[in-house]
């Protein structure tokens, strides 16, 4: 019984030593939906937001997306414990399907290898295009 209770008080004591400690990143949302936008109303810039939820400075050291058309942009300071931090990604809003991916390299100790994969996903349409005689009956007269 002594035995029974010295394993089980030595595999409690492990576990609790064994909890990781560092910094942790959540996000608020791994993906961002545009929805069906066009160009000319919606200039493509949209924000990941993020809590550090451990017990030391969070580091992003990469942001880095699929393709050219999604810039993204992460802070240049540590995250601090308990604090909130943003990723800024910028589409260039050509016309079709938005499906990519960006990734986030960290100091993160709860995600594998600190990478963290987000999405943006959504659809730009052309928008109304006003006819060029239109246009010449809107000028005024001189």
């Amino acid at each position: 019984m002594k035995r029974i209770l010295f394993c089980i008080a030595v595999f409690v004591i492990s576990m609790a030593t064994y909890a990781q400690k560092g910094a942790k990143i959540e996000f608020k949302s791994d993906t961002i939906d545009y929805g069906t936008v066009t160009k000319e109303e919606d200039n493509g810039v949209r924000v990941f937001e993020f809590t550090n939820t451990g017990d030391a400075d969070l580091i992003i050291t990469n942001v880095k997306s699929t393709c050219g058309c999604t810039v993204p942009s992460k802070p240049k300071d540590p995250i601090k414990p308990g604090k909130t931090g943003q990723i800024e990604v910028k589409y260039n809003m050509n016309t079709g399907p938005i499906r990519k991916t960006i990734t986030v390299t960290s100091n993160a100790v709860n995600v594998p290898d600190g990478v963290v994969a987000l999405k943006i996903k959504g659809e730009v349409v052309k928008g109304e295009s006003t006819d060029i005689l239109q246009k010449k009956k809107t000028l005024p007269e001189n």
